[in-house]
């Protein structure tokens, strides 16, 4: 069964990925996994994606693909969701593009649930092969009902109790599309900055501290500019994408994301 998926929806933590770059988008998903409360911190999620990447392509070969990154801690699986409205080279000739990227972190207690998780997922794929089609996921709504409906297939012949947490996941998949934060645990908010030659950077962002903060980083804008990420304290910046401007002025299109703080 795809609890881990499931339970990835429950938490929103489905997101449209900003760019059709595999290693943007990687990098993308791996930050949400790093700020998910129960990650210890320190777990450099996106260095480990990453580098296996380079070892072993984790593409299915049918628009989806399944990077993970190993973790020697003991927890819970864990998965972040990734769509991509135009799709990902994911870098092996005469393969479609990438739509949904599935992420997981594995605890070492975990691998064998995870190989089970990903045998189960490539086996609903190849047996209902609708959900392979580009067309079946024309936006984020419809990404998260196929996903539900995956599930749903997964676990058919249930006991009654998986069933009506079923009917919960779908009605809370309609108010996340309606626009409500869905992310347990997670702060996102977005930051753009403004950054040239002979200028001081400016920094827009509706949120007060994280202003403050980057305001008085004085490297942010270079950082930003010369990689796609950078922490700035508990926050881990990752640009969305640019904009170049008349009189050498550039925009960079950003998001902030961090572990909700606790509230007491």
């Amino acid at each position: 069964m795809l609890k881990t998926i499931l339970d990835a929806l429950q938490r929103g933590r489905l997101v449209e990925l900003p760019r059709n770059d595999k290693a943007d988008s990687l990098q993308f998903l791996g930050t949400m996994l790093e700020a998910v409360p129960s990650i210890p911190p320190g777990t450099d999620v996106v260095e480990a994606v990453l580098e296996h990447e380079t070892r072993s392509n984790t593409s299915l070969g049918v628009g989806w693909a399944c990077p993970h990154a190993r973790a020697e801690f003991d927890g819970e699986l864990c998965c972040a969701i990734g769509w991509s409205p135009g799709g990902i080279d994911y870098g092996i000739a005469g393969e479609p593009p990438v739509h949904l990227v599935v992420m997981f972190l594995v605890p070492r207690n975990q691998r064998n649930t995870y190989l089970k998780e990903v045998s189960s997922l490539a086996r609903l794929l190849r047996d209902n092969p609708r959900y392979t089609s580009p067309e079946a996921f024309p936006n984020l709504e419809a990404a998260r009902h196929n996903l539900l409906d995956l599930a749903h297939l997964s676990m058919e012949g249930g006991a009654p109790n998986e069933r009506a947490r079923m009917i919960r996941l779908d009605a809370l998949s309609k108010g996340a599309a309606a626009g409500h934060d869905g992310l347990e645990g997670i702060e996102v908010e977005a930051l753009m900055i403004v950054a040239g030659a002979g200028i001081d950077p400016v920094v827009l962002t509706q949120n007060q501290e994280l202003s403050t903060l980057a305001g008085r980083e004085p490297g942010l804008a270079a950082a930003i500019a010369a990689g796609s990420s950078y922490r700035l304290q508990e926050w881990q910046v990752v640009r969305k994408g640019s904009t170049a401007y008349v009189g050498e002025r550039v925009l960079y299109d950003c998001i902030a994301i961090r572990a909700r703080p606790q509230q007491r």
